[in-house]
């Protein structure tokens, strides 16, 4: 159902875009708290509301150009929605003025041809070259233009409580479009994104929303029955939940985070999830009393460190607006000490993945090159080698996912052994 488009509704679209390009607060939080304030809208209106103002948030840089000298939040969203989204200046009429019109012809007829290379591909500045430099000028359009699209919507079948067949059977007996995933065996990816809080499915734990991408990163820690496994960064548990049912819920998996929100958050899903070997422990930072006590104790260790998050961009548009290439020489210190202090925890024989959800060198393979060289008694393994095992060929010695080349988020990850 199309939300009627109004200048009441236009008018809620540009409060929420004012407050978002404060870049106080991540965007998702912004939208969410709006509609919690604002609960008459009905759901088609905070569709158009959440899909315009993200429009916005991924165009930014050329959508500013095309304003010239005035890109307040008005005039971003009236221009998003004629060269972004493709409305007519009919449908616009509900919200236009008198002096929109000229401005806004004239807006539509600037080239991109003639915009700068950055702002073309609307990245800042820092950004765009340091992917240039990386994986090549030619190489960053479609990159950008991939990472500029919305993000499809994944699910993780719970192997612990069905298969993926069966998900796909269902779905498909609810009306619910959806595919096996191209990469990951647990793979579900749905053409629409249909609200799932309260499908049943969902209730029993069968499944959980989790990138494709994500989910490979458990399958290179290979977790096995009986094992003490630890993620050592959990977060809200999304791949903490993969472990233990690749560990088959036998064995200890304790899950490491500084944050008591995010391993509250885990509850709720560690209940639907039908895990009993799940241990959520909260520490203070990496050097934590608990991880000294736990030295040299594990089988394996996932590491998806901190980072600047710039290979969600397709979920987090606003993150390249709020990140800087100081921020990224910041987290680049505090990701080689959380690695080196995780490497801690295993005994001798034992895996090590570092992992982020990042696509710049210098938090990725420069962390790991120089654990490497500080560590002689860790080796590297293959990553396309321990995928192919498990019959996913994705090449590389180390995984790096592309939104342009695997429609997945953006994802790196080394596989390490300590020497026994």
């Amino acid at each position: 159902m199309k939300a009627r488009f109004t200048p009441a509704l236009f008018g809620h679209a540009e409060t929420v875009l004012a407050q978002m390009l404060r870049f106080e607060h991540p965007a998702d939080a912004v939208v969410s708290r709006y509609f919690r304030e604002h609960r008459q809208l009905g759901h088609a209106d905070r569709a158009f509301v959440a899909e315009t103002v993200f429009a916005v948030l991924r165009r930014w840089r050329s959508l500013a150009e095309r304003c010239g000298g005035d890109s307040s939040p008005r005039r971003l969203l009236l221009v998003a929605l004629a060269c972004v989204r493709g409305w007519s200046q009919r449908e616009l009429a509900p919200v236009l003025r008198a002096s929109d019109e000229a401005w806004l012809a004239e807006a539509k007829a600037k080239k991109e041809a003639d915009f700068a290379p950055a702002v073309r591909c609307d990245l800042p500045d820092w950004l765009y070259e340091r992917l240039a430099a990386q994986f090549g000028a030619d190489a960053v359009p479609a990159l950008a233009d991939a990472l500029n699209q919305a993000a499809p919507l994944d699910l993780r079948v719970n192997t612990l409580k069905t298969d993926r067949g069966a998900v796909l059977g269902r779905l498909a007996a609810d009306g619910i479009a959806a595919r096996e995933g191209a990469l990951s065996p647990l793979a579900v990816r749905l053409r629409d994104k249909p609200a799932l809080s309260r499908h049943p499915l969902f209730l029993e734990g069968a499944f959980e929303v989790q990138d494709e991408g994500s989910q490979l990163l458990g399958f290179l820690l290979e977790p096995r029955r009986g094992e003490m496994v630890a993620d050592f960064c959990a977060g809200a548990g999304g791949k903490t939940l993969l472990l233990g049912a690749l560990m088959k819920n036998t064995g200890r998996l304790y899950a490491f985070d500084v944050s008591d929100k995010r391993l509250a958050n885990l509850k709720p899903r560690l209940a639907r999830s039908g895990l009993s070997n799940v241990h959520p422990a909260r520490i203070e930072h990496e050097r934590d009393a608990k991880i000294k006590r736990l030295a040299g104790k594990f089988d394996r260790v996932l590491v998806d460190a901190p980072c600047s998050g710039l290979g969600t961009l397709r979920r987090n548009p606003d993150l390249k607006w709020r990140q800087s290439a100081a921020a990224i020489d910041e987290l680049t210190a505090k990701q080689a000490a959380i690695l080196s202090a995780a490497a801690t925890l295993l005994r001798p024989g034992g895996r090590l993945v570092y992992a982020t959800c990042s696509l710049l060198r210098e938090e990725n393979d420069a962390v790991v090159d120089a654990f490497l060289a500080a560590h002689p008694a860790f080796t590297a393994l293959s990553a396309d080698a321990v995928l192919a095992r498990l019959g996913i060929a994705v090449p590389g010695e180390r995984l790096q996912l592309r939104p342009d080349q695997h429609n997945t988020d953006g994802f790196f990850a080394a596989v390490m052994e300590k020497q026994a």
